[in-house]
């Protein structure tokens, strides 16, 4: 359930796109509100965290330029089956020059509970190489339409499901 505030912030965001894509976005924001991720503005973007582990899963906003266009961003980190259009971001992800390696894969952190393995991004680069990327981040998803929706709401579940027993201790 949302607030007045946190309807209006969500109803000033759905009014900058296009029709079609206010239609996907809306979709994707009353997922994670049924999931109990209440929406946060942090700058110009609006990112979902959830009371009982406090952790984000997604964040939505605008890119900046003349013209902007909706950005949508999934942390799914500890979903194992996906399909190759999110092998293929997480993979562009450990491929960037300055991507986030994972630190606790060398016991290096204790942001995110759970065995590292189960919680970060493991991609490949061109040359083959193997990269760990934190798992805490929530990586872009690049030009979302309908046809993503039933992909991201199962990575959603998944990793909401992860997230409360490992970060909230509550088994679903």
């Amino acid at each position: 359930m949302k607030t007045k505030k946190q309807q209006e912030m969500i109803e000033l965001y759905l009014s900058q796109l296009e029709e079609e894509k206010q239609a996907v976005y809306r979709e994707l924001i009353d997922s994670l509100s049924a999931l109990g991720y209440c929406p946060k503005k942090e700058g110009n973007r609006i990112s979902f965290k959830h009371d009982a582990h406090c952790k984000q899963i997604a964040k939505i906003g605008m890119t900046r330029g003349k013209q902007p266009k909706p950005i949508f961003m999934l942390r799914f980190s500890a979903c194992q089956n996906y399909s190759k259009r999110f092998k293929e971001i997480v993979d562009a992800a450990v491929s960037k020059e300055n991507f986030k390696e994972s630190r606790c894969i060398y016991n290096n952190c204790n942001w995110c509970a759970g065995e590292a393995k189960t919680h970060v991004y493991i991609g490949e680069t061109p040359d083959g190489t193997l990269k760990y990327h934190c798992g805490a981040s929530a990586l872009e998803i690049p030009d979302v339409k309908a046809e993503d929706i039933p992909e991201i709401k199962k990575l959603l579940k998944e990793e909401h499901i992860y997230l409360m027993k490992n970060e909230a201790s509550i088994e679903l």
